[in-house]
């Protein structure tokens, strides 16, 4: 059995927004790795790493399939984000 494992990856941002944009892009960019599992990303304070803030809504859509927008997004949930 595989197990799951979690990278914490330090790095700088001037609030929490600015974090979940460098994250979410972070995990878009590696998304092509059957590894990684970019919609359970979640970002916390250096200081408070158990307070974890998502960064993907996530929510489950049919065949199989789950939104890929930002956390706490308007409207109807999407697979893929508009770009």
């Amino acid at each position: 059995m595989t197990r799951r494992w979690v990278a914490h990856l330090p790095f700088t941002a001037a609030d929490l927004p600015a974090a979940r944009q460098f994250a979410g892009t972070l995990a878009r960019s590696l998304s092509f790795l059957s590894e990684v599992d970019a919609g359970e990303t979640t970002v916390s304070a250096e200081d408070e790493q158990g307070v974890r803030h998502r960064v993907f809504c996530d929510l489950a859509l049919t065949h199989g399939r789950r939104c890929g927008r930002r956390a706490g997004h308007d409207g109807a949930c999407a697979w893929r984000t508009s770009r």
